[in-house]
């Protein structure tokens, strides 16, 4: 007996020939994520009858919801019982279109951080709800046009994804860091890509994002980290109005200032590099 609820629990599937015809369809034109009318037409039928089959394929675990009006197939390769699901990576181009997998996610991706984080982490263009798929949730952060940039293609297989470049990623940390596990996290990330960071287009870009605050933290934790001394020495000649939190995530308590950075030093070196062990 097929159950049709969040835990789906099968042995035998028996699929009718309307449900055959659409997901020989699809696959025929390559569609892995569809809408309603995707559905109808190949059907040849109505919206609200392509709505019923696409309903019981749902129930028999080939075809699962990626947002409102937006389904995944899981291809004739998934198996009689349809274990499958769609590289979460692959299906974000299918919500949004102008994105780039980026922040804590991407860190994980670039190997900045053994953390593997539940959500997937994407900036957006355009302000969108968070979507779920895959029992993983898709938080989109808005950054405005002057912030977005520095994304490149990703290949899974024959597909690509936009996700933030190695450099880019440490500047979105900078400036974000909540959305990247905290400062400890990102300081963890420049220097585990210390060897594979292009330093010159780091700073370029951290220039670029015109968040003053986001100089500052890299001079700090080049300083801490002893990497690019000349490289921080000249972010510490920089003339700073006021002062800026070295961790927006961190209690607002100054522990310490940094006069060359003009920081609140409001978290502990030793807790920057806790990942360093003892």
């Amino acid at each position: 007996m097929v159950s049709c609820g969040e835990t789906i629990v099968t042995r035998k599937i028996f699929l009718g020939p309307n449900e055959t015809r659409l997901l020989f369809g699809l696959e025929k034109v390559g569609k892995t994520v569809f809408t309603l009318s995707d559905a109808a037409r190949i059907l040849g039928s109505s919206k609200t009858a392509a709505k019923v089959i696409i309903y019981r394929l749902k129930c028999k675990g080939r075809i699962v919801t990626a947002q409102r009006g937006k389904y995944v197939l899981a291809p004739a390769r998934a198996g009689v019982e349809g274990h499958w699901s769609e590289n979460p990576f692959l299906i974000v181009s299918h919500i949004i279109n102008e994105y780039y997998v980026g922040f804590w996610t991407a860190m994980s991706h670039w190997g900045m951080t053994e953390q593997i984080p539940i959500t997937i982490f994407v900036a957006a263009a355009k302000r969108k709800r968070p979507v779920r798929y895959g029992g993983q949730t898709f938080r989109f952060v808005t950054l405005s046009k002057r912030k977005f940039f520095g994304f490149t293609k990703e290949r899974i297989d024959s597909r690509t994804f936009n996700i933030s470049t190695k450099e880019k990623t440490i500047v979105d940390g900078l400036v974000f860091p909540q959305h990247c596990g905290g400062m400890s996290e990102v300081t963890k990330a420049i220097w585990n890509s210390r060897k594979e960071l292009d330093w010159n287009s780091l700073l370029a870009m951290a220039k670029r994002m015109s968040v003053d605050a986001a100089l500052r933290r890299l001079g700090y934790l080049l300083h801490l980290l002893g990497l690019e001394p000349e490289m921080g020495r000249s972010v510490a000649k920089l003339e700073w109005r006021g002062l800026r939190f070295l961790d927006p995530t961190a209690p607002k308590k100054a522990l310490s200032y940094s006069r060359d950075y003009g920081l609140i030093l409001n978290v502990s070196d030793t807790k920057l590099t806790s990942w360093r062990g003892t």
